[in-house]
């Protein structure tokens, strides 16, 4: 005996109607999935584990939702569609409540813990678990009620369901990526899909009062106020971005000490990525971008020389490098517009010093067919380079757009108990140069240490083993005796990385 003989048919629901509702539910459910991985970013970082924990999150919340609403399903078609409305109030509800759920979660969470993957999982199961749970109750709903209302055409009715919940992920997670997250930023998307849940919710509740189910319309009444007012105080919060782009949350934190010469620290996601002083253009105020000076100008002996920039953060270097006389002949590879715009506008950067491509540097270098002095490489994605950019099929591109001669800076990062990462990227760039060495600060790392490494890859050695420079305070960097490059390198059985195979992530190693 199916639903049927519960209800009046007629009373039911159109297929279309279902179709519809299940598509959008689907949709907006894939929206906030999208929006997690951005909202968590300035908190925990945007990397490989915090992908893997939204979609595991996101997916255990669908789960649970849809082994609910098969109990809900079984119940008469009135009742299931007035528990579905419900459900729908709780999706809003939880929705707008998100971002708020983040920013206590973080507060607890964040100083409880310095394993990143712990944070990051608890994070997203206090923000994320609860509006995919909800989200996922109606598909087997809607999906039994599409039969009910369509009998002599069962298999073609659940075929549509499951089709409309595949097209509505599709577009849901497109619309994300594409249009709201740039429109509206993180949080004006969130209350767009309250907004989408609460009229689902009012469309599933007036369905089951017509298949004569009594429905509580005060509640109905009061959850609508609350899912607006929680929207509303979603919107009300101050963004901790300056600038929210299709890549990261972008922070200028002014911190001067003298506020008629100020000094600005750029943030990406929750990295710091540079500092620059409006009045001491000269001075680099970020240690690698320091040594990438330094190293460059050691290496290349030629005035107004010819760089490539791979990612333009503050734009020290080419800012300083554009006040030498001549000039240093730059192009720039910034893939975020927003990233150069923060530049000219906080970070004092004349855009008409460089060649500014807003594009991924492979790209860039691929589609171009001219040669440089010297390649900064000096791209992140949280603090691992991108994996295309650290093969050696990309380390085999760069070595064509150099000079005879040419020199080739790359930044890389590792801990000082792992250095997994770093070996292997000097294992990957010895299979294309004849010289890699490796430069850092002078000094003894503390257990445990992220270090900064920047390594020097070329033709020839570097005339000198030591540079001094300031950062504003004065600083030495060394250049690592071959021996030291060699025992890190055969300790750590480091791997040749490739198009193919590039686990950075996994060899920077997992921080428990």
């Amino acid at each position: 005996m199916t639903n049927a003989s519960h209800s009046t048919l007629g009373v039911l629901p159109s297929v279309p109607l279902l179709v519809i509702v299940q598509a959008v539910v689907s949709a907006a459910s894939l929206v906030v999935e999208i929006v997690a991985g951005r909202m968590l970013a300035p908190y925990v970082g945007m990397s490989l584990y915090t992908w893997t924990s939204i979609i595991a999150v996101v997916l255990a919340g669908f789960s649970a939702g849809h082994w609910a609403g098969g109990r809900i399903a079984e119940m008469d078609s009135g009742r299931a569609l007035r528990w579905t409305g419900w459900s729908m109030v709780g999706a809003a509800l939880t929705t707008a409540a998100a971002l708020f759920l983040l920013r206590w979660g973080a507060s607890i969470v964040l100083p409880m813990t310095e394993n990143q993957i712990v944070a990051i999982v608890a994070l997203c199961s206090i923000a994320f678990f609860t509006p995919s749970f909800f989200a996922g109750i109606p598909a087997p709903v809607l999906a039994q009620i599409s039969v009910a209302a369509n009998p002599d055409a069962s298999g073609r009715a659940l075929g549509a369901m499951f089709a409309a919940g595949a097209i509505g992920a599709i577009a849901g997670t497109l619309l994300a990526g594409f249009v709201f997250i740039s429109w509206l930023g993180s949080v004006g998307t969130l209350v767009a899909v309250t907004l989408c849940y609460l009229v689902a919710a009012g469309l599933l509740l007036v369905w089951a009062r017509r298949a004569g189910v009594a429905v509580a319309w005060l509640w109905a009444g009061v959850s609508l106020v609350a899912g607006l007012g929680l929207a509303g105080a979603a919107l009300s919060q101050p963004s901790p971005c300056t600038r929210e782009s299709d890549y990261f949350c972008i922070r200028t934190v002014d911190i001067s000490a003298d506020p008629n010469s100020p000094v600005h620290m750029m943030v990406l996601d929750h990295l710091v990525h540079g500092r620059g002083a409006r009045d001491l253009p000269q001075v680099i105020f970020y240690d690698s971008a320091a040594l990438f000076d330094l190293l460059a100008q050691a290496r290349v002996d030629a005035p107004g020389f010819s760089a490539f920039f791979i990612g333009g953060g503050t734009y020290s270097v080419p800012r300083k490098w554009a006040l030498a006389t001549p000039p240093a002949r730059m192009t720039v590879a910034e893939i975020d517009p927003a990233v150069t715009e923060t530049a000219v506008e906080d970070f004092w950067f004349d855009p008409a010093s460089a060649t500014v491509l807003t594009e991924d540097a492979r790209a860039a270098l691929r589609t171009r067919p001219d040669r440089y002095d010297v390649i900064v490489g000096d791209a992140f994605t949280d603090i691992a380079v991108p994996p295309h950019l650290i093969t050696r099929e990309f380390f085999e591109l760069v070595r064509d757009r150099l000079e005879p001669g040419g020199s080739y800076l790359m930044n890389v990062v590792d801990h000082a108990d792992n250095l997994r990462a770093l070996a292997s990227t000097i294992a990957t760039l010895r299979q294309v140069f004849p010289v890699v060495e490796v430069w850092t600060e002078a000094r003894r790392p503390a257990p445990g240490e992220r270090l900064v490494f920047i390594l020097a890859a070329g033709q020839t050695e570097t005339p000198v083993s030591r540079l001094n420079g300031r950062t504003p305070n004065p600083i030495q960097f060394a250049r690592l005796a071959d021996d030291t490059v060699e025992a890190i390198v055969i300790t750590r059985a480091p791997i040749v990385l490739t198009d193919d195979f590039a686990p950075i992530d996994r060899l920077m190693g997992t921080r428990f």
